[in-house]
């Protein structure tokens, strides 16, 4: 069995100042980005993977499953990078109060350009992202029509909804409201209520025994929110749902149909069909409004987080489209 290259992480320093969406000009820039597997000799196996909104650069931490050695991409062939986004905690510019500007999706993909310039790619033979991070993959891809030759949009929507704003809302009351640790706990209980759904709890976390109290559900909540506060940024985490609220690829062209009537690259939209957060609508559009654009829906019990777990009909999919 081939042996998959170990990741390696790096900082980059933008040199010149970012004029954010907001007005503000952010400087001293830095990005935090990780690489996986060989740059060919044309640079042109290069793969650009963005991550969601409590992630970090390396997916061989939280994706590994998607990139295994006999997988359609693949260290073993593809050069993979993946940049953290601004605003988060893993080592790039983050906020330290709530006193930072607003980051939106388009700033997000301005830090990209950036390092993409730095590292010198003029293609990118293929862009993979979810939630949070398909929105980054359409933004580019809408600006920059012929960069990708493929895109793979997952669980993701071409301008955020007025009900994952509202998802969003709920959680930085939290954040505000309560100790920035408890906030921080209570936001992500919310936000696990969107990423899983009714089955979800049904299924894995209801309680046979006649208890009265102490139920699996609540535990399970309650870890959820232990395990965010111990790896996360209260601060990040609210500054990073506002750039999510903030996703519209129309903003800039006149409406989303016209801006995604712009992608040139082979769109390959996919949707998990138990997600309430991003329904498959969402991703059934994106199909539908691209000039090269195909839908998939895969089947999950785990709702939104599906895009994290079936890696296996994801790979399936990714298989048929790009052999």
């Amino acid at each position: 069995m081939q042996t998959l290259q170990a990741s390696k992480s790096f900082g980059y320093k933008v040199e010149e100042p970012l004029v954010l969406e907001c007005g503000v000009t952010l400087r001293d820039l830095r990005i935090q980005y990780t690489t996986w597997g060989k740059l060919n000799s044309d640079k042109s196996n290069v793969v650009w993977v963005f991550h969601a909104l409590t992630a970090n650069s390396d997916p061989s931490e939280w994706w590994e499953n998607l990139f295994t050695a006999d997988s359609p991409i693949s260290p073993t062939k593809d050069f993979i990078i993946c940049a953290n986004t601004i605003g988060s905690c893993y080592g790039g510019t983050e906020p330290k109060d709530y006193d930072f500007p607003l980051i939106t999706v388009r700033d997000i993909v301005e830090g990209h350009k950036c390092l993409k310039k730095y590292l010198g790619f003029d293609k990118i033979k293929l862009g993979i992202g979810g939630s949070l991070g398909g929105q980054q993959l359409l933004e580019w891809a809408v600006q920059e029509p012929g960069l990708f030759e493929v895109i793979v949009p997952l669980a993701t929507n071409a301008k955020h909804s007025a009900w994952g704003i509202a998802f969003n809302e709920a959680q930085r009351m939290a954040l505000k409201n309560v100790d920035k640790n408890q906030g921080l706990e209570a936001a992500r209980a919310i936000a696990m209520l969107s990423y899983r759904n009714y089955q979800t709890f049904e299924q894995t976390q209801t309680d046979t025994d006649h208890r009265i109290d102490h139920y699996s559900a609540s535990s399970y909540q309650n870890y959820q929110g232990e395990k965010l506060r111990k790896r996360f940024s209260p601060i990040s985490y609210y500054y990073l749902s506002k750039t999510m609220d903030s996703h519209d690829v129309g903003r800039h062209y006149k409406g989303v149909d016209n801006a995604l009537k712009r992608i040139k690259s082979k769109v390959i939209s996919i949707g998990i069909t138990s997600d309430i957060l991003f329904p498959t609508a969402e991703q059934k559009l994106i199909a539908e409004r691209t000039p090269d654009g195909v839908f998939y829906a895969i089947e999950s019990l785990y709702g939104h987080d599906g895009f994290l777990l079936e890696t296996k009909q994801i790979n399936q999919i990714l298989k048929k489209e790009l052999t």
